[in-house]
């Protein structure tokens, strides 16, 4: 059995994505939404967390009283008319709004109604990654169990008339990327896109102690046109592999950008917190700074639990 067969066919041709938003970032993040959903004949789920301490207000006192029902009617006000959007292009969509911590409410939500893709925006300011995509993305990235779509504040729709879409996926070629790159083969060709399958080296300098630059080129080739050959068995489209020298982050946005792609696919490693904080953040940049949709894919991990979480980095 390969790959893509052990993958949910659902993940690639999702029945139901959950939108997670804020409200502020409905006119960013809708127009994304409505466009999957209308491509997989998809129903959508519109979700707004109420923090528990966004429900006070003061009365003309200047005594604190909980107003949930206020937060109620401004949350379905700014959701309503996006469904309704939905149904004129004749997408189900229906509207959810509930109390609590939004990273465990989104997880609850994308259980109980089973979302095949949650999509949801990031910020991108900061250094830090909780400022960089916003501390409840990041707690999404690292519990849901299911593809991510994060929609960065520089992301667009592509241009209309543009004919040769591109799904790039930035793969680090380990064994555990594999999931990844066959979701990522399976989206393209659900969209009837390109892929490209890309590696980035660090530059030559960086590899003298291990032999002479050009001889890990050629094997780093090898290994991403094997696994282009592996990843596009029964996909039917057109992949290519790319090899490249530099920043992680900097070279997949621009790969991403030179190529005008519609999709940015990255699988996503666990790791501590402090392991994390002392590596490169390659994930987190790319989700910020994107000009694209980026899915995520998180790896497998058996013996992960809640009472452990875990860290989300790319490149090693």
């Amino acid at each position: 059995m390969s790959v893509a067969e052990l993958l949910p066919h659902r993940w690639a041709h999702p029945a139901t994505i959950l939108v997670a938003t804020d409200l502020n970032d409905l006119n960013r993040l809708m127009p994304f939404a409505l466009r999957q959903a209308g491509e997989n004949g998809a129903r959508l789920i519109l979700l707004h967390v109420l923090a528990s301490t966004a429900a006070f207000a003061t009365d003309a006192a200047g005594l604190p009283y909980y107003d949930t029902a206020g937060l109620l009617e401004y949350a379905d006000e700014a959701l309503m008319p996006w469904c309704e959007a939905a149904h004129r292009q004749g997408i189900s969509c229906d509207a959810l709004v509930r109390e609590g911590v939004a990273a465990q409410q989104i997880s609850a939500a994308a259980r109980q109604f089973q979302a095949d893709r949650v999509l949801l925006g990031t910020r991108g300011r900061g250094k830090l990654s909780t400022l960089l995509i916003g501390s409840v993305a990041e707690q999404v990235l690292r519990s849901v169990n299911l593809p991510v779509i994060t929609v960065g504040p520089e992301a667009h729709l592509p241009v209309e008339g543009n004919e040769k879409h591109i799904v790039l996926h930035a793969t680090t070629l380990r064994e555990t990327s594999r999931p990844s790159a066959a979701l990522a083969c399976q989206v393209a060709a659900t969209l009837g896109s390109n892929l490209v399958l890309l590696h980035v080296l660090p530059p030559a300098s960086e590899y003298e102690e291990q032999g002479p630059a050009s001889e890990i080129d050629a094997y780093t080739a090898e290994e991403l046109r094997h696994l282009a050959s592996e990843t596009g068995a029964g996909c039917c489209i057109e992949i290519e592999p790319v090899v490249v020298r530099g920043n992680p982050s900097i070279e997949i946005l621009a790969e991403a950008s030179e190529r005008q792609a519609s999709l940015i696919v990255l699988g996503s490693t666990h790791r501590s917190a402090f392991e994390n904080l002392a590596r490169d953040r390659t994930v987190y940049r790319v989700l910020a700074h994107a000009r694209c949709p980026v899915l995520t894919l998180r790896e497998a991990l058996g013996e992960e639990t809640e009472d452990r979480p875990q860290s989300l980095e790319v490149y090693q």
